[in-house]
């Protein structure tokens, strides 16, 4: 019984196989049957097969740039049919590029491109286009939005317009609020001072022996000493006739001085200009003979 099963189940394939295989010859005969595109545009090697893939790619993506413009289908319909969109435009351009090896015309260059112009490129995602309604996806739009322009920089005449006097601090003292407070904190300082001052005169006196009466002198301390004053200053003094006569702390030529250096300084300009190395060496020789 199971043997006869298995028989007529293999009878009913083979004669299912046969009158598949007849269909499918009688369509090929009438015309009927459509070729499928190939899956690599290189194992096609006729040029007016891949001008009818081509086309046929082209169709199929107009249709589906027509249904994503409806933004009803839902998200994840959308994010499918943009993606077969992608999808499909890349395969037009294997087939561009295989019709124009077999010597057909360059379509990157020459041919249409509403397509490909209706998609939107993400900055810096080059190749990846969006259409129609997913171009408003969450997350998408956001990648659209151009952000603010910064504003210009300033250029260095530009800012140094702004630099004056107020900007250095010259004229912190105009308001009337900083003088006051200053003198108000100048006062306060000097009669701590005072205070400090005061306290350790009393110290020093209590730790003498109880005599007040002898003070130690104080110290001025704006007197100019004399072993402080430099050799260029010169000491004003007012005499009986009430002139003012003044005392050098350097010693000053007299005339005669002065007029001998000048007459040496002479002599050794007219030997430099006249005479020659080896009479100035002489000269030198017989000077230090002579002990001059």
């Amino acid at each position: 019984m199971a043997g006869r099963i298995i028989l007529i189940q293999t009878f009913c394939v083979m004669f299912c196989r046969t009158a598949l295989a007849r269909f499918r010859q009688a369509q090929l005969e009438e015309g009927k049957v459509k070729e499928r595109r190939p899956f690599l545009a290189s194992e096609c090697n006729e040029l007016p097969k891949a001008e009818k893939w081509r086309r046929q790619i082209i169709s199929e993506i107009s249709k589906k740039v027509a249904q994503i413009q409806n933004a009803g289908l839902g998200e994840f319909k959308i994010r499918d049919l943009n993606d077969e969109i992608n999808k499909l435009l890349r395969e037009k351009g294997h087939w561009e590029v295989r019709i124009k090896e077999l010597g057909g015309p360059d379509y990157a260059r020459v041919g249409p491109k509403m397509l490909d112009h209706e998609g939107k490129e993400v900055p810096g995602n080059r190749g990846y286009k969006y259409f129609g309604a997913a171009k408003d996806l969450p997350g998408v739009r956001e990648l659209f939005e151009k952000e603010p322009v910064p504003p210009p920089r300033k250029t260095r005449a530009e800012l140094m317009k702004d630099i004056d006097a107020e900007y250095y601090g010259y004229r912190d003292e105009d308001d009337g609020v900083l003088v006051p407070l200053e003198q108000e904190y100048e006062k306060q300082v000097i009669a701590e001072a005072i205070e400090k001052w005061k306290e350790e005169k009393e110290a020093r006196l209590a730790g003498g022996g109880g005599n007040k009466e002898v003070e130690e002198e104080e110290e001025y301390i704006y007197a100019i000493k004399d072993d402080e004053q430099s050799d260029d200053e010169r000491e004003q003094m007012e005499g009986e006739d009430g002139t003012q006569t003044f005392i050098a702390h350097v010693p000053v030529p007299s005339q005669k001085e002065i007029e001998e250096a000048l007459v040496r300084r002479k002599k050794m300009e007219l030997l430099q200009k006249y005479a020659s190395e080896s009479l100035m060496a002489q000269s030198e020789e017989a000077k230090a003979l002579l002990g001059l």
